[in-house]
């Protein structure tokens, strides 16, 4: 922490000495549980099917919670069933200190920051690691398509032959056994062991015959909750934004970090009525990050491309009305709201990547434009996510598995539900 700490505390005394004093404790109270609920992040949740031996795992993962005291027990306790307005109102007084921790209780949760449960996002959101920097989120150089080039000639360099633009038309089951897939053109690819990374939802609903699974995990499977309220834009801009709060269009501090335009918990969850009642907020959350004041292979010299990560906008809209008809009156929403707050930013845009909750679905499968492959409630998370009996990577039908956000430790950009799965798989083989 050191002089960030410093710096983040006389930003805090600008609006309470009483909040910025508290500050070294809290950070110091969430690190400790966020500890406890990495080392469970790397661990394969126990089946309850198993019995004594689920039970037995279990214990072994809880121990660590466990020892670490009763200041820890209550911690946890708070963080899992209180909303995040509740837990932040035992820690701090203003509303703006509040709010800048509470952003992180709805990132791609479509809730509220009263909504019960809300507060353990909250944390799900500090466990980023970077080179052993607890709590840090890096920028991949070359953007987020350079992890996954990375990931592609580390595959390729020991064999594994990738095949693209194959859209599968649907899981192959002989007795209850998987025993490869079909593609929409037809081909069939034979496989001892299949391996998903889609949103369950899709697998178990859109690829495989439901006479292939049991009346009972259909059923299960028809009550996950998918749907994140995510709205996202990118656009191309010819300069930076100029904050009437921190002016200058010159690269600055605050322009490579990430910029939250959500100045009150109260200014949260009107987004979240807004959008409940009439599909989208007026006054929506929006996240802007600018990668190339970091990353100068994003754009050409002197101009800039930034993300916009906005929320709250309703999965699906009322009356029958479609993302498709309503997505640009939503984009005017979004870039009026960054305007007022960075009056050069409407005419600054050169170009614009629009995606809607139902373009985020079409185009990359995210059910509902759910960026964390199902919602991150306590009822879908370890050994019940997605399903209980089902949270050890392993479905219900033999040689099938899953490892993507739909599965423990849920969504972020961590890789862990891969490598987790990776292990079991190993371990059956």
């Amino acid at each position: 922490m050191g002089g960030g700490l410093e710096k983040t505390q006389a930003e805090f005394r600008k609006f309470s000495e009483r909040d910025a004093n508290r500050l070294p404790d809290y950070y110091d109270r969430i690190e400790a549980v966020a500890d406890v609920l990495r080392d469970l992040s790397i661990k394969t949740p126990p089946n309850p099917k198993q019995g004594i031996k689920a039970l037995m795992g279990a214990a072994l993962q809880a121990w660590p919670i466990v020892k670490k005291g009763n200041q820890v027990h209550r911690d946890v306790y708070d963080l899992f069933t209180k909303s995040a307005r509740s837990f932040l109102d035992s820690w701090f007084e203003n509303e703006h200190i509040k709010a800048a921790f509470g952003f992180d209780a709805i990132v791609g949760n479509y809730a509220s920051p009263d909504t019960p449960g809300s507060a353990y996002v909250l944390l799900h959101h500090v466990f980023g690691e970077v080179d052993g920097e607890k709590g840090a989120w890096g920028h991949a150089i070359g953007g987020m398509g350079a992890i996954t080039q990375a990931m592609q000639q580390a595959c390729v360099d020991v064999g594994v032959k990738i095949t693209t633009n194959a859209p599968v038309k649907k899981v192959m089951v002989d007795n209850k056994r998987v025993t490869g897939i079909q593609l929409e053109n037809g081909d069939v690819i034979n496989a001892s062991k299949v391996v998903s990374n889609l949103n369950p939802t899709l697998l178990y609903k859109k690829l495989i015959d439901q006479s292939d699974l049991d009346e009972e995990f259909n059923r299960s499977m028809d009550g996950y909750k998918s749907g994140s309220g995510t709205f996202r834009m990118n656009v191309a801009l010819s300069e930076l934004p100029d904050f009437t709060s921190l002016p200058g269009k010159d690269v600055a501090e605050h322009h490579q970090s990430g910029i939250v335009i959500a100045p009150t918990l109260d200014y949260m969850d009107q987004a979240y009525i807004d959008a409940k009642n009439y599909g989208w907020s007026k006054q929506p959350i929006v996240e802007m990050l600018i990668p190339s004041t970091l990353d100068n292979s994003l754009a050409p010299a002197g101009k800039h491309v930034a993300s916009l990560f906005c929320q709250q906008f309703s999965p699906t809209l009322k009356n029958g009305v479609s993302w498709h008809d309503a997505r640009l009156d939503a984009a005017e929403c979004i870039i009026d709201t960054v305007n007022a707050y960075a009056p050069n930013f409407r005419n600054s845009i050169e170009g614009t990547m629009i995606l809607s909750p139902l373009d985020l679905e079409e185009k990359f499968g995210l059910i509902g434009g759910d960026i964390m492959h199902g919602h991150m409630t306590l009822d879908q998370m370890w050994a019940a996510r997605p399903l209980l009996n089902y949270g050890d990577y392993r479905g219900p039908l033999k040689s099938l598995y899953m490892c993507g956000a739909g599965t423990h430790p849920g969504g972020g950009v961590t890789g862990l539900p891969g490598k987790n799965a990776a292990r079991e798989i190993l371990k059956d083989k």
